[in-house]
């Protein structure tokens, strides 16, 4: 009986070990390591990134996405990195060689992220950018677990660029978003044509027009309230976030095609100046017919805008004396 007890209790640790092994087998890397990824189930309601030296965060707030707790995010922007987080997996194991050849020979430190929902941590784990990835960026639980090449499956997208410190990215890609009882004054500069440039001025809907600081008459008032109507939402393409410095003074040497300014009534002032862009930089040859260059307000990079968005603000002064 005593042996037959002691076989019982053998088959029992034997089975454990086996279903161990098979449990094993279904996640091939490890149950603790496979984590990566959000639980669907689970609301995310922020999310937090860190580098060392800055820190940014994305927190909804009354239904709002917020950007540091003061800006509105830009919703696609949001919907990419929910995305990421709830449907991202691991791709392949990095070999500790590996990892000391592209990461830590190359100084490069990583973004901490921490996800919370519910008042409490949801996810944290290190990303560590690369470009010699082509899935994804490498990531691990902590700075001493194993690292992991971690991709989206059934999409080509860089995972890497959703885990930006950059704020631009995460506003909302908007050039004008105001009224017309917000604008007091209207300036377009026509550096191509300055023959065609204009100023309008709106005091409590008492509108003037100016030329060449002459004021002209003749003109149709229904369009001046139309032009200005145009400023309610106008939209840029992206951000220029991969023009090094150089690119950015070498593009801003050139005069530019137009030049916006906004004076608002609280006070406060907009301005949009808009360069020639080169088709070469969209995988064509010679100018680009469809994008501008353009810097908004002091912003520190340049942005993109297509002709289809700015166009209705690009007037010539012939168009306020209709046909």
């Amino acid at each position: 009986m005593k042996k037959k007890g002691v076989g019982l209790i053998v088959f029992a640790i034997a089975a454990t070990i086996v279903v161990f092994l098979l449990s094993r087998e279904r996640s091939p890397f490890g149950g603790n390591n496979t984590s990566f990824a959000i639980v669907s189930e689970k609301e995310i309601s922020g999310i937090e990134f860190t580098d060392g030296r800055a820190k940014l965060s994305l927190r909804i707030k009354d239904g709002i996405w917020l950007v540091n707790g003061k800006n509105e995010a830009r919703r696609s922007s949001i919907d990419f990195i929910l995305t990421i987080l709830e449907e991202m997996e691991i791709k392949s194991p990095v070999s500790p060689e590996l990892f000391k050849a592209e990461i830590t020979d190359k100084g490069i430190m990583p973004v901490k992220v921490k996800v919370t929902g519910n008042g409490r941590i949801l996810k944290s784990f290190f990303v560590y950018k690369t470009a010699s990835n082509a899935f994804g960026n490498i990531m691990r639980m902590s700075e001493k677990s194993k690292p992991y090449i971690v991709y989206v499956p059934g999409k080509e997208v860089e995972i890497g660029s959703a885990f930006t410190m950059n704020a631009l990215f995460w506003q909302p890609y908007t050039a004008f978003n105001l009224l017309p009882s917000e604008i007091s004054s209207v300036t377009l500069e026509n550096h191509a044509d300055p023959e065609s440039s204009f100023r309008i001025i709106n005091n409590d809907r008492k509108f003037r027009l100016l030329g060449d600081s002459e004021e002209l008459s003749g003109w149709d008032t229904s369009l001046v309230k139309r032009y200005l109507s145009y400023f309610t939402h106008v939209p840029f393409e992206s951000w220029a976030l991969d023009l090094d410095d150089e690119k950015v003074r070498n593009i801003e040497a050139h005069n530019p095609l137009y030049k916006i300014l906004i004076e608002k009534s609280d006070g406060g002032f907009s301005q949009l100046v808009l360069w020639e862009r080169q088709a070469i930089e969209s995988g064509k040859q010679g100018v680009d017919t469809d994008r501008l260059w353009a810097r908004l307000d002091d912003s520190p990079k340049l942005c993109i805008v297509r002709y289809v968005d700015i166009d209705p603000l690009l007037k010539k002064r012939s168009y306020f004396f209709g046909e």
